[in-house]
């Protein structure tokens, strides 16, 4: 992050919202004093949690971004992502399931596309999952399921698949990380997906109504289930 340059958009935002750095410090609960810092580029003892918050204030987000070797981080990156599919792929199709990977969507403006899309048509059973290599943030992959499990009946509609009912699944590389980012955010991550361990492969191999909302991890390293 180049520190100067962010501080300058900040202040250049708080001017066009015309904003006081003390209103911007209200919004974001700082002072004015470290609204000015901020403005100045002096972040590097200021908690990232704090930044985001000042940027917010005048209307901006903040992507924290790493850098390793040119591209190769983005590779390495990729490459977990799509070991992680992978055995989410290989877990869903060994219980039976039809799975569809990567599939699009263009339904009333919303475009995008789902990791999974599978369905048990005998059961009347579509399954929406969220697969991640690691949890970024606490928000993002529950909203994210919850949007496109809204869409999952149009889906499997088109693909000739009966639907009486949507799941929802998060599967997540296995590491101490994310499991911790899982638990600092406990309450969200439990009622968004309260079904966890056994109970998910259980409810895979036997999938009844209501359908579940679940997480699971999986070691990508063994291509075992936890």
């Amino acid at each position: 992050m180049d520190r100067f340059r962010f501080g300058r958009a900040i202040r250049a935002l708080r001017q066009r919202r015309r904003l006081r750095q003390d209103e911007v410090g209200a919004a974001a609960g700082v002072s004015r004093t470290l609204v000015s810092r901020v403005e100045r580029g002096l972040i590097s003892n200021v908690p990232f949690g704090t930044i985001v918050a000042v940027a917010n204030a005048v209307g901006a987000d903040v992507e924290l971004l790493a850098r390793w070797q040119g591209e190769q981080l983005d590779r390495l990156i990729d490459e977990r992502h799509a070991t992680t599919l992978d055995a989410a792929v290989r877990l869903l199709r060994g219980l039976g399931w039809e799975v569809e990977v990567e599939a699009t969507y263009s339904i009333y403006g919303e475009r995008g596309s789902i990791d999974l899309l599978a369905a048990k048509p005998e059961r009347g059973i579509v399954l929406v999952v969220e697969v991640k290599a690691s949890v970024p943030e606490a928000s993002n992959p529950v909203i994210g399921l919850n949007r496109k499990a809204r869409l999952a009946p149009q889906l499997a509609t088109v693909r000739g698949w009966p639907c009486r009912g949507v799941a929802q699944l998060l599967i997540v590389a296995e590491s101490s990380t994310s499991r911790r980012r899982i638990a600092r955010h406990g309450e969200i991550f439990g009622t968004a997906l309260p079904v966890r361990g056994r109970d998910v492969p259980a409810w895979l191999a036997n999938p009844t109504l209501p359908p579940i909302r679940g997480l699971l991890f999986v070691d990508v390293t063994t291509e075992g289930r936890k």
